[in-house]
């Protein structure tokens, strides 16, 4: 959707200054290039993806993880898609998975009490929620169905956070891990930290861009999910500061 707009903004400054149309359509023709055959998409991937959730969990060089006596393995929802006539996990969502069922498992090898909270509604109006979506992969993936816990009810980022607030304060000072992709950790921290929390953040998987002269249809998938999650922090700070968030 940000990329149409990005287009028609262009065509709107191609009727409007129609004595340049030619310099316009040409601007629009190498940012789209540069978009779709990588060069640009990693430069937005990079600044949505800092440095600091840019490791996968599995190989971030952090010692062991360090469970609570109560610990909440907390998994944001990444889409839904409709692939031979079944609704699946959208491509990210199944690292998110298998990373968060890892978890699970570490935890309680541990010894201590874990759940798995996955929080996800239905923000595209599929024939189901996320949460709901996601939750046979990981039983299947040996999170047993009582230590699931199912959030399907928020649409953005903002509202994972809101609504798993009293989930995890019902659950008396638990150990928070939240797993979710590179591009939205940061983004999900910040709204985590807004309601009080405190995660250590689990990335999952890191998006990354094939650089060329081809374009590809994955960079720019990959540009408009950097530039939604870049406007979508920049739209956290200009609620914070005028009070809506």
């Amino acid at each position: 959707m940000i990329l149409i707009v990005l287009f028609a903004l262009f065509i709107a400054l191609g009727l409007l200054w129609r004595g340049a149309r030619w310099r316009v359509a040409a601007c629009a023709a190498l940012v789209f290039w540069l978009l779709a055959t990588g060069w640009l998409t990693g430069v937005l991937l990079d600044i949505a993806q800092p440095a600091l959730y840019r490791t996968p969990y599995d190989q971030a060089k952090i010692g062991p993880t360090r469970f609570g006596p109560r610990t909440a393995i907390i998994m944001l929802g990444g889409g839904t898609e409709s692939r031979d006539g079944q609704l699946v996990p959208a491509r990210d969502v199944y690292a998110r998975i298998a990373l968060a069922a890892e978890l699970y498992a570490q935890c309680a090898r541990a010894g201590g009490t874990c759940r798995v909270i996955v929080s996800g509604g239905n923000p595209e109006h599929h024939p189901s929620a996320e949460a709901d979506n996601y939750a046979p992969y990981l039983l299947r993936a040996g999170v047993p169905s009582a230590d699931l816990v199912l959030e399907n009810q928020s649409l953005t980022t903002y509202q994972n956070a809101r609504n798993v607030a009293p989930i995890v304060r019902a659950g008396n000072d638990e150990t928070l891990l939240l797993v979710t992709s590179s591009y939205q950790m940061r983004r999900a921290m910040l709204d985590f930290q807004r309601f009080d929390m405190n995660p250590l953040p689990a990335v999952s998987n890191v998006r990354r861009v094939e650089r060329g002269l081809l374009p590809r249809v994955a960079n720019l998938k990959s540009a408009e999910t950097a530039l939604h999650e870049s406007i979508g922090v920049a739209q956290f700070y200009v609620y914070r500061m005028i009070g809506w968030f």
